[in-house]
C-alpha cells in the first residue's frame, strides 16, 4: 500500500506539470529543425511524415489523458535538492526527465528500434529537452515544481509552474513562429558550445536560476516580474532548440 500511495503522490504531481505551454514547446520545435543538417532532416521526414518538430513537441502532454501512457507520467520533471548533485538525490522510482533523456538518446543511438518506437522516442525527446529547461522542471523541494506556490498573475489567481510555463510568454502576444524567429541566432561558438553539454549540464543551469525564480515578493506578479525574467523564458527556448537539434543530428545524422 505504501508503494502505492508513493506512486499515485508522483502521478498526481507530474499531471500538473506541464512544460512549457503550447507556443514554448512548438517554438522550440521550430528552432530545432532550422539546425538540422540534411540527413536529419531525412530521417525525421521518414518517422514523422507531413508532422513537424515543433506539431510532435506537445505529444506528450497530449498523451495524458491515455493509460496506455501513464507510465510516462513523471518523466517530465526531477527533483534536485539545492546543494546537491543528480547522483546525491533520492531517485524517483517511475522516473524522471534525465534518466528518461540519457535512455532514449542511447537507445535510439544504438539503432535497434524498429520505425515505430523510433517514431516515438523523437516525439518524446522533442518535449522533454524543452522540459528540462523550464526551471521549475528541476525542482528543489516540495512544492510540486512551483505548483504549490499559489501567486496572482495580472490580478488572477494561478501558480508559480504555470507563470513560467506559459503567462509570461502568452503575454507577449506572440504565435510560436513569431517567437522563434523573435529569439535570434546565436553565432557558430555559442551554438557549438551549447550543443557539447550534456543533459547534466542543463539540469544544473535550470537550478541556477532558483534565486531569481523563487523572487516573488508577496505574490503579485505581472510586468515588473516578467521585466526581470522573460529574458531567462527566451534564452532557455532558444538553448533548447538549438541542444535539440544537436542531439537529432548525433542520432540521426551521421
Amino acid at each position: 500500500m505504501k508503494h502505492l500511495s508513493l506512486a499515485l503522490f508522483f502521478f498526481l504531481v507530474s499531471m500538473s506539470c506541464d512544460g512549457w505551454g503550447v507556443t514554448g514547446h512548438r517554438a522550440t520545435g521550430l528552432i530545432a529543425e532550422r539546425y538540422l543538417n540534411s540527413k536529419a532532416k531525412k530521417k525525421i521526414k521518414q518517422l514523422l511524415g507531413q508532422r513537424s518538430l515543433a506539431m510532435v513537441s506537445t505529444w506528450m502532454d497530449e498523451i495524458r489523458s491515455d493509460s496506455t501512457y501513464h507510465y510516462t507520467a513523471d518523466w517530465h520533471w526531477v527533483t534536485i535538492e539545492t546543494g546537491k548533485t543528480y547522483d546525491e538525490s533520492p531517485k524517483n522510482p517511475n522516473g524522471d526527465v534525465i534518466m528518461t533523456l540519457e535512455r532514449l538518446i542511447r537507445e535510439l543511438q544504438l539503432g535497434k528500434l524498429d520505425k515505430e518506437k523510433q517514431a516515438e522516442y523523437l516525439k518524446m525527446i522533442v518535449h522533454l529537452v524543452g522540459d528540462i529547461h523550464q526551471p521549475l522542471h528541476v525542482g528543489c523541494c516540495d512544492d510540486r515544481g512551483g505548483n504549490s506556490v499559489r501567486v496572482k498573475w495580472a490580478r488572477s489567481d494561478t501558480n508559480l509552474h504555470s507563470v513560467w510555463d506559459s503567462n509570461m510568454i502568452d503575454e507577449t502576444k506572440l504565435s510560436y513562429t513569431e517567437l522563434a524567429d523573435a529569439l535570434g541566432q546565436p553565432d557558430k561558438a555559442t551554438v557549438a558550445a551549447w550543443q557539447k553539454s550534456s543533459v547534466r549540464d542543463w539540469a544544473n543551469e535550470s537550478m541556477g536560476y532558483r534565486k531569481q525564480v523563487y523572487a516573488i515578493g508577496n505574490g503579485n506578479l505581472g510586468y515588473q516580474y516578467s521585466f526581470k525574467n522573460l529574458a531567462i523564458v527566451e534564452h532557455r527556448l532558444l538553448q533548447a532548440g538549438i541542444r535539440l537539434a544537436g542531439i537529432l543530428n548525433q542520432v540521426f545524422g551521421k
